[in-house]
């Protein structure tokens, strides 16, 4: 097996998340009307950190946060042997008439969005819907989604590597890793 290859050390993805935070503030022209969704699982360690940010360092008070789960809204959900066990489903604010700023950790062929737009339809009807991404697979898309907000590009296209995220603990970093079998 191959070493892993770091595509984002803490440093780097510290950088790069104050970054995309002053996008976000340079960008947003009304905080009272936005609102910030984690996507289930691994976007929402993402998007708490991105949230801690814009209140912290981008001062932005009362923002609206939630986070959603889309296991059932995925198209591949019953083709699974396993029982599938949905994470929290955390939306306590009104979705109508809201800009909505999606986070995920990675954008790889656009099934995640698609599912996470189906869901956010069942709570109403935004005004906008953005998308922001840590890690963009760009030439691994089966949909014409594309994320307004990237953390980094990566080409993974042929070589058999998928891009792991782990930002928890002491030292947060993305990688890519050799695909599982």
């Amino acid at each position: 097996m191959a070493k892993p290859k770091q595509i984002l050390d803490k440093s780097q993805l510290n950088l790069t998340l104050k970054r995309l935070m002053f996008e976000i503030v340079e960008n947003v022209e009304d905080f009272d009307n936005f609102a910030i969704i984690g996507l289930q699982p691994r976007g929402v360690l993402f998007s708490r950190m991105l949230k801690s940010m814009l209140e912290n360092e981008g001062k932005i008070k009362n923002l609206v946060y939630g986070e959603l789960d889309i296991t059932f809204y995925r198209d591949d959900y019953r083709r699974n042997e396993s029982s599938l066990v949905p994470s929290k489903l955390d939306i306590d604010f009104d979705i109508e008439g809201r800009n909505i700023l999606l986070v995920d950790d990675v954008l790889y062929t656009g099934r995640t969005i698609r599912a996470a737009l189906d869901a956010i339809a069942d709570f109403g009807r935004p005004k906008k819907v953005e998308l922001m991404a840590l890690i963009d697979r760009r030439y691994n898309r089966e949909l014409p989604i594309e994320a307004d907000y990237v953390g980094q590009t990566v080409d993974t296209r042929g070589t058999g590597l998928r891009v792991q995220v782990d930002l928890e603990g002491d030292t947060p970093k993305v990688t890519m890793v050799e695909s599982k079998k």
